[in-house]
């Protein structure tokens, strides 16, 4: 049944993302922008809690999962340090992933020649 539930809420946050992309004139970085705002005012008021513990990955890999991560980091890092923790609970939080994504956009731009689509 999780492996479902992540099926169904993942692809409910695509099929949403492609809702806005094909009726509205968002283009694509406003919506992966307004999904990650998303999932932040999510996670910091407590709602994402239910979303994540219903639909697992399929929550927290999406975009909305990043915010929401930048959330967590940022409550749990105000708990431990105080006031300091708004400035650097979002960064500790987000460091292992932003990490990997340069690592591997570094590594397949070493491996694979770019060029025109033409």
């Amino acid at each position: 049944m999780e492996y479902l539930n992540a099926f169904l809420c993942g692809g409910l946050l695509c099929g949403i993302g492609q809702i806005l992309i094909d009726k509205t004139k968002l283009t694509p970085a406003k919506i992966l922008v307004t999904y990650v705002v998303a999932g932040v005012i999510l996670g910091g008021l407590g709602l994402y809690d239910a979303v994540k513990e219903w639909g697992g990955a399929g929550a927290t890999i999406p975009l909305t999962g990043f915010g929401y991560n930048l959330a967590k980091g940022v409550r749990e890092a105000i708990g431990k340090d105080g006031w300091i923790g708004i400035f650097t609970g979002g960064f500790t939080a987000g460091a292992g992933g932003i990490a990997a994504a340069i690592f591997f956009g570094y590594l397949c731009a070493m491996i694979f020649k770019s060029r025109d689509k033409s």
